[in-house]
């Protein structure tokens, strides 16, 4: 099992600022630990749907890469 880390950005006039990232410690792989991300950022923004406050998310294993 491998660490990512997960990038919320929203964009403005094409623009992408991060407005958050969430540290996942053990996903199997990337898409698990990008749903987790999801969930965990929707709870901490007090939102049903983490696109209430993003527009997209990056996630990144904890080598460095993206994926």
């Amino acid at each position: 099992m491998q660490n990512y880390r997960v990038h919320f950005a929203k964009q403005i006039l094409g623009v992408p600022f991060t407005v958050g990232s969430v540290g996942i410690q053990r996903a199997r792989d990337p898409e698990r630990a990008r749903r987790a991300a999801e969930l965990r950022f929707a709870r901490q923004h007090g939102v049903e749907d983490w696109r209430e406050r993003a527009d997209h998310s990056e996630i990144e294993a904890s080598g460095g890469e993206r994926a």
